[in-house]
């Protein structure tokens, strides 16, 4: 019984540790989408992240220098989405995916260089899971959470402190209403597009660091595409997490479960009846995938009023038609 609680707490630290990039870019999409925006870039900002961050921690040997960058990078993706779609009022759905293929593009130009360099300990030391004396012997869930790297409690912090902000700010009531009805809060004198900036470029910023989580603390070594598709998963997670920030802590640890299940059936031998079943790992990789689809088919079938999206999601805001 004690092997099976041990090991059960360590697949749940690691379904942690695997949920808190997708975490991070679901909280970066969901403050885009709160007031109205559409940002299917998350993966491009992601990547941007990644290799900045990365070579950043090359370069400099400081992790709070290489986290900082990382997170100015996914910033700079943003801020070039919100120029397009905020103030020149483009296709949100259009320039979202061409900042994916541009963040792969820059990971791409500046990860050939990267290819096969280790960080210094300098800058993965401060990332290492920290025992939190007894509570970390809480049966299941004590390594979980209280057995982490400063990144996974940060993670989890923001994802409280946002959900604080929409619910118990007038900031976020703010930002609300920009996502409801634009035209209402501009004419309630509220700064639309100065809200929308501001608050699609925390999002970038909170998706660059997503990003460098995998290239900083998870891996942590350079590779092509480190992301793996992850960005496409906060998209369906945002969605899944109804725009809800404590939801999202639950999806994200849910499909970093889903993502370990993988990598642990990898290594498994299976007998059934003498014969020796091999489960091919293409299919262990489709898991966390086909599950986003059927949780988006779930979440459609089952539309509730309070869980629906911001009403002016993926609409541009044309001030002059007020």
């Amino acid at each position: 019984m004690d092997d099976f609680i041990l090991t059960a707490s360590l697949f749940l630290q690691t379904a942690a540790q695997m949920g808190t990039p997708i975490l991070l870019a679901t909280l970066g999409g969901i403050l885009g989408e709160k007031v109205g925006h559409l940002n299917l870039g998350v993966e491009g900002m992601m990547l941007m992240g990644a290799v900045m961050g990365f070579l950043a921690g090359v370069g400099t040997k400081n992790p709070f220098l290489a986290v900082l960058c990382a997170g100015l990078a996914g910033a700079f993706g943003a801020l070039i989405y919100a120029f397009v779609t905020v103030t020149l009022r483009g296709n949100h759905v259009v320039t979202g995916l061409a900042l994916t293929v541009f963040g792969t593009g820059v990971s791409g130009f500046f990860g050939k260089t990267l290819t096969g360099l280790n960080l210094p300990q300098t800058v993965t030391a401060p990332f290492a899971p920290l025992s939190v004396g007894a509570l970390s012997d809480i049966p299941f869930i004590g390594k979980m959470i209280f057995e982490q790297g400063i990144y996974v409690h940060m993670a989890l912090l923001l994802a409280v402190i946002i959900y604080i902000l929409f619910r118990h700010t007038r900031i976020g009531l703010n930002l609300r209403a920009v996502g409801e009805n634009p035209a209402a809060a501009d004419a309630s004198g509220i700064h639309v597009n100065a809200y929308k900036y501001v608050s699609i470029l925390c999002g970038g910023f909170l998706c660059g660091l997503g990003g460098a989580y995998l290239s900083l603390v998870f891996v942590p070594r350079w590779q092509d595409n480190i992301t793996a598709g992850l960005g496409w998963i906060a998209v369906a997670l945002i969605i899944f997490s109804t725009w809800n920030p404590l939801k999202a802590i639950f999806g994200a640890y849910l499909f970093g479960a889903l993502r370990g299940i993988g990598f642990k059936l990898q290594n498994l031998d299976i007998h059934v009846f003498g014969h020796e079943i091999v489960v091919a790992p293409q299919f262990l990789d489709m898991i966390p995938y086909v599950t986003t689809i059927l949780v988006l088919v779930f979440i459609t079938m089952h539309k509730k009023k309070e869980n629906q999206a911001p009403a002016s999601l993926g609409n541009p805001y044309f001030r002059e038609d007020r």
